[in-house]
């Protein structure tokens, strides 16, 4: 995999996508503990220097920024509703892109109605993401997984503007508009110049059923790896996978190493 990466990529700007949660860091029974080790931190700082580096998440931006602390990389939050560039000194909200700004107001009140509906479900968590609504369940009796979900659901009756998805163990309001992560891949990919450009090779790496957008766009474009971390078999449009975030950080740690044995070989040359 490492190898074939490379290969194609010579020549070319590899462009990086991370998912967070397991991706980067592993998946926790509270989301809210969902910490990124120093070490990974230590790693996709490195990899940001060499390569322009993106988060996509499901997660509101304030949550992953809290959680990864690079002011240096591109954020999308709200499964890519919610997108900004790095940070600068004149201006810390860089606000790039937000194609469901509109319905904020009604997502504030979705995920209002949400918490009481679903309080007397022991171990539920909602979670307000800005632009969409999570119902994770991943603590909750399985028993009561059905009974949950058709309650999440009676409730998105009286809102015909939102779509209720399913993520891992998790249940997602979000727009009914048509965007998602890969359309924020696209975005980027834009912002940065490479639209529709040969000199690009983006890599997403992501786990989740919400990653598979952007590995279909990658797919379908002929251009680019899609990688799924993943520790059992399953239907995805990824080329390659990576079995959990330890893997993750160490094929990234490769990666950075790779682009810097050409500085290292040119700093030999010119001491000679």
């Amino acid at each position: 995999m490492f190898e074939q990466i490379t290969k194609v990529s010579k020549g070319k700007k590899i462009v990086m996508f991370l998912d967070y949660d397991g991706t980067l860091s592993p998946i926790v029974d509270n989301p809210d503990a969902a910490y990124m080790s120093d070490a990974m931190r230590a790693t996709v700082r490195s990899l940001a220097s060499y390569f322009p580096t993106a988060i996509v998440t499901g997660r509101c931006i304030d949550k992953v920024y809290s959680f990864v602390q690079l002011a240096e990389l591109y954020y999308a939050g709200s499964h890519g509703m919610d997108i900004k560039g790095p940070e600068s000194k004149k201006d810390r909200e860089n606000i790039v892109f937000q194609p469901a700004k509109e319905f904020l107001p009604m997502i504030e009140e979705v995920y209002k109605i949400l918490v009481v509906k679903t309080s007397s479900t022991p171990g539920v968590l909602v979670e307000n993401n800005k632009f969409c609504v999570s119902v994770h369940f991943r603590c909750v009796d399985d028993k009561k997984w059905e009974k949950l979900a058709k309650r999440v659901a009676s409730v998105l009756e009286e809102y015909p503007k939102l779509r209720l998805t399913h993520g891992r163990k998790v249940l997602e309001v979000r727009p009914a508009i048509a965007w998602d992560k890969g359309k924020a891949l696209n975005f980027l990919l834009q912002s940065l110049g490479y639209a529709n450009s040969n000199t690009v090779c983006p890599v997403y790496i992501g786990d989740d059923k919400t990653d598979e957008d952007a590995f279909k766009v990658l797919k379908e474009s002929g251009q680019g790896f899609g990688i799924v971390v993943s520790k059992v078999p399953k239907d995805t449009h990824a080329t390659y996978s990576l079995q959990e975030p330890s893997e993750v950080m160490h094929f990234l740690h490769r990666l950075v190493e790779w682009k810097r044995q050409p500085h290292k070989g040119s700093q030999e040359t010119r001491r000679r």
